[in-house]
């Protein structure tokens, strides 16, 4: 099984990034082929909404998401990790995930309106963690990440959300919420749901 992490963060080694850590070494764990990329680290720019992958489901735009979309469909799990800014994950993943334009559009393009419903492609999950409190702090990006799948034809099947983290390294102090994120990693690759809210 290949799974892809993706750090959301634009700070190495922070929190989102210790957990997505944490969840490759569960699923590596059950034998999983481990991807990862780091969105910030890559030049994207945003969807331009031209129209170019209406016909043909591929994005016209040349740059680093050329190497990024053989992995998104290679990969029967997807795992997406991003702290929460302003209610909502980071402007990299979110250009990232804005360019998956063309992904969704090859899937309407290639799958029956009666199967639609159906994922054929595999799973994914998000981690997410947030500095706040506040009740909302992860519906937004629960949205996204839900739909950012659909687009690659995968299950959204929950994640790992940890709230009043904010220190670059908090959440290692943190020893239940990393085991969490282990299981994460493990349950990703038996294909279990898996929604915790810290």
């Amino acid at each position: 099984m290949k799974l892809l992490g993706i750090y959301g963060s634009p700070r190495k080694g922070g929190n989102s990034d210790f957990l997505l850590n944490e969840a490759l070494k569960g699923a590596k764990s059950l034998g999983a082929e481990i991807q990862a990329i780091r969105s910030f680290d890559l030049t994207i720019s945003g969807c331009r909404e031209c129209g170019g992958c209406d016909k043909t489901g591929k994005c016209v735009v040349r740059d680093d998401m050329d190497s990024v979309y053989p992995q998104l469909v290679e990969s029967e799990v997807v795992i997406l990790a991003s702290p929460m800014f302003f209610y909502g994950i980071t402007s990299s993943a979110k250009a990232l995930i804005d360019r998956c334009q063309a992904l969704w559009n090859k899937r309407m393009l290639e799958k029956p309106p009666d199967l639609r419903r159906r994922y054929d492609s595999g799973r994914g999950y998000l981690i997410a963690v947030g500095a706040t409190k506040g009740s909302n702090l992860f519906e937004g990006s629960e949205m996204v990440a839900k739909y950012f799948f659909d687009a690659l034809d995968k299950s959204y099947e929950g994640g790992l959300f940890v709230r009043s983290v904010e220190g670059k390294a908090a959440v290692m102090e943190r020893s239940e919420i990393l085991k969490e994120a282990f299981e994460l990693g493990k349950k990703a690759v038996t294909g279990e749901k898996f929604h915790v809210i810290k």
